[in-house]
């Protein structure tokens, strides 16, 4: 197995660690020599400034964790030269080449995965599971909070030259923090339409939004809303969903969910397994994509998957420069 890394800054560092946890040996690195962390751990390991002297090594796979905005300029070189992809979210800053992408794949036969972590926690996939048994009946409503202080997230850098927070680079808190709208996609299904107002309210300096408010509505009438910001201190994640006989409330923090029914009964608290913490989604992502490489049949999040995360970001932006109306998605 041959695994090439298009990125160093935190995140393709992570994988970088985790690959190696998980026994890879063979690891190729593709750099702009842009990154601001240091270099010792990389040393020993082959490093290529070229793309296509990179991807002429054959990789399996290959990992696309450079900014978003350049995603494409790895992703689909890579997908043509025949290897499987693992891509960081979101897929791309925009729409466009995303329908490429997908056809050099199909006809190289190979697959390419979004890196939605949220998806490997086993939280939340209790919580699929109590909504596919309807064990508190139907679900009526969710609601999501996620509020991040983007200074504290690489303090090693200064946040106004990070990817996050520049338009050039697909920064902005919606593009950066679209997990909700891919992990809300898993547990209730396609959303119908949405309406969203977007703004930059705090005093950070950026070109992009850093709040957003966005009320969905999905197929199956399930009402929902999700809060995504830049500016909160101390930062939360929270996810809420109401159903006939209850609630599911989860908490990124302490990675627990409580499960509360309308009959009275005492609550029932949903737990991640002894050792879990926030690398385990990582490691468990990577264990996914080294089996996708191989050809193995499993369930992942796919770039189709991803692209649907992206249709949804991109109705929010619309809604929001349209003064909040109603989007309607359509599949």
């Amino acid at each position: 197995m041959k695994i090439l890394i298009a990125g160093l800054g935190s995140i393709g560092r992570r994988h970088l660690r985790n690959l190696i946890a998980l026994g890879v040996e063979d690891i190729i690195l593709y750099r702009s020599g842009k990154a601001t962390l240091d270099d010792a751990e990389l040393a020993g390991l082959k490093s290529y400034s070229n793309l296509d002297e990179a991807l002429a090594q054959k990789p399996d796979g290959v990992i696309v964790s450079n900014p978003s905005a350049l995603h494409l300029a790895v992703a689909l070189p890579a997908a043509k030269a025949g290897a499987n992809l693992l891509i960081e979210k979101p897929v791309s800053h925009s729409l466009e080449g995303l329908d490429a992408l997908q056809l050099a794949l199909d006809l190289n036969k190979k697959r390419a995965m979004t890196g939605f972590h949220f998806r490997f926690h086993p939280v939340l996939r209790q919580i699929k599971q109590i909504l596919e048994e309807k064990s508190l009946g139907k679900a009526l409503y969710a609601k999501v909070h996620w509020g991040e202080y983007l200074p504290d997230w690489h303090p090693w850098e200064d946040y106004r030259q990070s990817y996050a927070a520049r338009a050039e680079l697909g920064g902005g808190v919606v593009n950066t923090l679209s997990h909700p709208f891919d992990y809300l996609r898993w547990l209730l299904g396609d959303v119908e339409s949405l309406g969203a107002r977007c703004a930059h309210v705090s005093s950070l300096e950026m070109d992009v939004e850093d709040h957003a408010d966005v009320q969905l509505r999905f197929e199956n009438g399930i009402m929902g809303h999700v809060h995504l910001d830049y500016y909160q201190k101390p930062p939360s994640h929270t996810l809420e969903i109401t159903c006939e006989q209850g609630r599911l409330l989860w908490d990124n923090a302490t990675a627990e969910a409580r499960m509360l029914f309308a009959d009275g009964r005492s609550e029932k608290k949903l737990e991640a397994p002894k050792g879990f913490e926030r690398n385990t989604m990582f490691l468990d992502e990577m264990r996914a994509f080294l089996g996708l490489c191989r050809g193995e049949d499993l369930d992942y999040c796919s770039l189709q998957d991803g692209i649907r995360a992206q249709e949804i970001v991109e109705a929010v932006k619309r809604s929001s420069q349209a003064g909040g109306c109603t989007i309607p998605l359509e599949w």
